[in-house]
């Protein structure tokens, strides 16, 4: 054993991973990786909260009350956190992605695995996040890894069964990566459909903020659930026509996610359409939310991206509308369903 610069006990031949980013999903995800045998470094802004976890085994701001294993530290230093990383676990909110990666890239070992844990597609380019990654970080898309599926992050912090996908291009990575994160509680499966597995993960967080917005109005059951179908429908579209495998959307990090996403009052971006369709304003509802929710941002760039593969999108769009074009909830409600009428299955 040895002592690290955190004044972590270090354990030779364990697989060391850093871990970008120590909101809760960020701090579950480390926790995961220390269960299944793993030296994790947090990397986070703020030394008060790097000093609480390394002190109290506590993230107090986004896990309270879950102690952290004893082989999770948390350091600002992200070079100090890319020491030896075998994995480079990103987990920031993706609109800030490549000014962070720029930064970091440099510093993270020549052979390591850059694995993004966040569901969004940048504005502006419209690029995934594994795209993000290929092009900032100049590393192939053999060694970049997606894990994606219905993990809200509470639950597993509380150790609670849940099942997951890691997807890589190489599935000689997509299985090392498995074996690194694959507790008794966290059942981790591979896949090489990263696009669909990305998809799968940024266009749940639309449909998320669409089935909150229906609840926050009132609306039932039957409502909610035509929304979760037709939006997986809408993602199937835009994953088909982006090379993507259909049978992912009907897997963990498609249909899994998005019944997650949809019905927990876990997800933030659930709640925070919540509080939309109960009519508070858009900067009424971001004042009281602690985190990012994903779709706020990403329903535009969603948008722009069926765009640009000729992808109709008509839930994402109204979502779209709703949130940054100030459409009423209840209008927004009657233009989808004044649509033409047509066949389910085209």
């Amino acid at each position: 054993m040895t002592q690290g610069a955190t004044g972590r006990t270090a354990t030779p031949g364990a697989t060391r991973a850093a871990v970008y980013g120590t909101g809760s999903w960020g701090t579950a995800f480390a926790m995961v990786l220390a269960d299944a045998g793993c030296e994790v470094m947090l990397w986070g802004r703020r030394p008060e909260l790097a000093r609480a976890i390394n002190e109290t085994r506590v993230n107090p701001d986004y896990l309270p009350g879950v102690r952290l294993p004893a082989s999770v530290t948390a350091t600002t230093d992200p070079a100090e956190a890319a020491r030896d990383a075998e994995f480079a676990v990103l987990v920031v909110p993706s609109q800030t992605l490549r000014a962070n990666l720029a930064r970091w890239a440099p510093l993270l070992p020549a052979d390591s695995v850059l694995v993004s844990l966040m569901k969004g597609v940048e504005l502006g380019t419209a690029k995934r996040m594994s795209e993000v990654i290929e092009e900032v970080a100049g590393v192939p898309a053999r060694r970049i890894a997606v894990l994606s599926g219905p993990n809200l992050a509470r639950e597993i912090a509380e150790r609670q069964p849940a099942a997951s996908v890691v997807a890589c291009a190489d599935e000689t990575v997509a299985k090392r990566l498995q074996a690194a994160c694959h507790t008794p509680y966290f059942r981790p499966y591979t896949n090489t459909d990263v696009v669909g597995c990305e998809l799968g993960g940024a266009v749940k967080n639309v449909i998320g903020l669409a089935v909150g917005i229906a609840g926050g109005m009132g609306l039932g059951d039957n409502a909610k659930a035509s929304l979760i179908t037709r939006g997986l429908a809408e993602t199937t579209r835009l994953g088909l026509a982006m090379g993507a495998d259909p049978a992912t959307f009907a897997g963990l990090a498609g249909l899994g996610d998005l019944v997650a996403t949809c019905s927990s009052p876990l997800s933030r971006n659930h709640t925070f359409g919540t509080n939309l369709g109960r009519g508070m304003t858009l900067e009424e509802t971001i004042a009281v939310t602690r985190q990012t929710a994903e779709g706020v941002k990403s329903c535009l760039s969603v948008l722009d991206l069926a765009r640009r593969h000729g992808v109709e999108m008509p839930i994402t769009e109204t979502v779209a509308g709703i949130v940054h074009h100030g459409t009423p909830p209840l209008v927004a409600l009657k233009e989808l369903m004044s649509r033409s009428a047509k066949a389910e299955v085209r």
